[in-house]
């Protein structure tokens, strides 16, 4: 039978489930807060979980958003409560509770629930990584908070991002656990009604509409026109101005309702200090999805990934941590793995010979300014400091050299 956590802070609630499923034949884990609760969660890996809000330590909410957003909502809850309002258990069903039972609970419901819930398992362990795991402050939480607020009054949303960017994560985030999601540039006929339909509750979404054929373009605009109706969300992102997706082929009108509502979304290269973070949480993701063993990575290894420009954006940081997690032998995956990965052996740069790549991923004045500090340096330190000799060889005018100099730091 099924592995089911019991989390209630009163004993004799945890006491008497325990023996109604124990008696149906289930393997029963209790836990008597939140802290014990993900301990369990980690060790048990259960099939279920009966989870109560009103606790000490976390209530049963945040415990339940904490799990959503890191990927961990792989098993289906049921929240209980002897005193919650309507507004608690719809919030607790919007982020991905199954089920909402109001104590006392009597035992057929109890039993219906815990049979329904069961049943829908399968089904949430693909879950994706959104913002809500990223809870200290910092660029990703206030992006979820703008995120938030947005969505909260419309239903459609842009993610303006230049290339490298994150507009997946961001698009996860908005939605529901265990909700359909509905990739529009996948599907190359027309859509229908009946699809929407089914889809209802969940979220449409388009990486890159720049891309769509003019077939999916109207796909879009159809689904854009009955997101209330079917009770959905759509998310689009797009690296383009308006006026170059006007030169792709768009209509005026969709696309003015398009950047209505739009959200400028960073890329890797903007998050360096944030990628650490975004990669062990990716970890965390992919593991409790089973799509790798369970790893984790070593201090050098994360800072390894931070100084990677990543301009494949977020797509080609969650294949980096997939590989290096299905490769690596050990539990723990080390610096020396990672640059395996990133820059293996005996592969040719494709980058200008001597040019570093912290240079050419600078911005065109600051590059510009690396490189003239680095040349300086050279000739200075190659002709002894020698400024005639310097001068010669640079074509400046000693003056101009002096100055030149200075303003780059160098004597």
């Amino acid at each position: 039978m099924a592995k089911i956590l019991v989390v209630d802070d009163e004993v004799g609630i945890r006491e008497l489930l325990s023996e109604i499923l124990g008696d149906e034949g289930h393997d029963v884990v209790v836990a008597e807060n939140a802290t014990a609760a993900r301990r369990e969660r980690e060790a048990a890996r259960p099939d279920m979980v009966l989870l109560d809000i009103w606790m000490p330590d976390t209530d049963g909410i945040t415990l339940l958003k904490e799990w959503a957003g890191n990927g961990q909502l792989t098993m289906p809850v049921v929240m209980m409560s002897g005193h919650a309002t309507i507004d608690t258990a719809v919030e607790a069903t919007k982020i991905g509770a199954l089920d909402f039972l109001e104590k006392p609970i009597g035992m057929q419901k109890l039993l219906g629930a815990v049979k329904k819930a069961l049943e829908r398992g399968a089904s949430l362990r693909d879950t994706a990584l959104t913002l809500a795991a990223f809870a200290r402050p910092g660029p990703l939480r206030d992006l979820k908070k703008r995120l938030d607020q947005m969505s909260a009054k419309s239903r459609l949303l842009l993610l303006r991002s230049a290339p490298g960017g994150i507009v997946e994560l961001v698009a996860r985030t908005v939605q529901i656990v265990g909700k359909p999601w509905l990739d529009l540039a996948h599907d190359p006929n027309p859509l229908s009604l009946e699809v929407l339909q089914r889809a209802s509750g969940g979220a449409l979404w388009c990486e890159e509409i720049g891309r769509l054929t003019r077939l999916q373009q109207k796909n879009l605009v159809f689904a854009m026109e009955r997101l209330d109706k079917y009770n959905l969300r759509l998310v689009a992102g797009t690296t383009h101005s308006l006026a170059e997706l006007a030169a792709l082929g768009w209509e005026d009108g969709p696309l003015t309702r398009l950047f209505e509502t739009a959200l400028g979304v960073p890329g890797l290269a903007d998050l360096r200090d944030e990628v650490p973070d975004i990669a062990a949480h990716l970890l965390t993701q992919l593991a409790e999805s089973g799509e790798i063993p369970m790893r984790h990575f070593a201090s050098g290894a994360l800072n390894g990934l931070r100084q990677h420009p990543w301009p494949g954006g977020y797509a080609e940081l969650r294949g980096a941590v997939k590989s290096l997690a299905l490769a690596s032998l050990v539990e723990e995956i080390a610096l020396e793995e990672v640059q395996a990965l990133l820059a293996p052996a005996g592969v040719e740069s494709d980058l200008p010979p001597g040019l570093a790549p912290e240079v050419i991923n600078l911005p065109l004045r600051e590059a510009r300014e690396a490189f003239e500090r680095m040349y300086f340096d050279y000739h200075l330190k190659k002709d002894g400091g020698n400024m005639t000799r310097l001068a010669e060889k640079t074509g400046l005018e000693r003056t101009h050299l002096y100055r030149k100099l200075k303003d780059l730091g160098l004597r």
